[in-house]
């Protein structure tokens, strides 16, 4: 599929009554169109992986053109810098979270990322690296539970921050990784009665969560 024929694509799917709704859950309605994930899904299905398109799609500037970027891409040409220079695009929780999860996470700078971004003071850029913290823990790979409890210090530090949409992307860190085995469930936990004594609305939100998740019997359960 050519570049003129995506857009036209995801215009002709534009839904008005979606758009509305995704702006009840925080999301930027700027320039977008109200295309759900699935139909995204299917779209990145059919046109593959696409570098060059991939670029144009991004600059577009429209919503959904940018979540499916982050879909046709291939990972194995990402640079450093276009990661930068995406990271620095995101004015929505979700295109954040979607392409951390299904680019950024397979790329070799990923860790380093975490670091780096989430002590950043954008709101967005903070949250991509939290985001992509999750994103990691959630994925299947060879990252060792040393490498991930590297990040403990970090969801620490930052977890004092009333920002919405850091406080919610350092929670979901905490409880990705303490959800990724039992040696690292042990560990979240430690570390979310930490911060629990943290004089902070914001840290003790995150705390109390993530040790309701991490120590329920579902989890328990499934990493017995």
């Amino acid at each position: 599929m050519q570049y003129a024929e995506i857009i036209k694509k995801l215009k002709s799917l534009v839904n008005p009554k979606n758009v509305a709704g995704m702006a009840r859950f925080g999301i930027n309605s700027k320039n977008t169109l109200g295309v759900s994930i699935p139909k995204l899904r299917t779209l990145a299905k059919k046109i593959g992986k696409n570098r060059k398109l991939a670029q144009k799609l991004w600059d577009s500037k429209i919503h959904e053109a940018r979540i499916l970027a982050g879909m046709v891409d291939d990972v194995a040409q990402v640079t450093e810098k276009q990661m930068d220079k995406w990271v620095r695009d995101f004015d929505s929780w979700d295109v954040c979270d979607q392409v951390c999860m299904n680019l950024f996470r397979y790329t070799k700078e990923a860790p380093k990322k975490c670091f780096e971004w989430s002590k950043n003071r954008s709101e967005f850029i903070k949250r991509a690296g939290f985001a992509l913290m999750a994103s990691l823990a959630f994925a299947k790979n060879e990252m060792s539970d040393a490498e991930f409890k590297k990040f403990m210090p970090i969801i620490k530090r930052e977890s004092a921050d009333e920002r919405n949409y850091v406080k919610k992307a350092v929670n979901w860190a905490l409880r990705q990784i303490g959800k990724r085995n039992k040696n690292l469930n042990k560990e979240a936990i430690k570390v979310a009665r930490e911060i629990l004594k943290i004089d902070s609305k914001a840290a003790k939100w995150i705390a109390k969560d993530a040790i309701r998740e991490l120590t329920s019997l579902a989890v328990q359960e499934r990493l017995k």
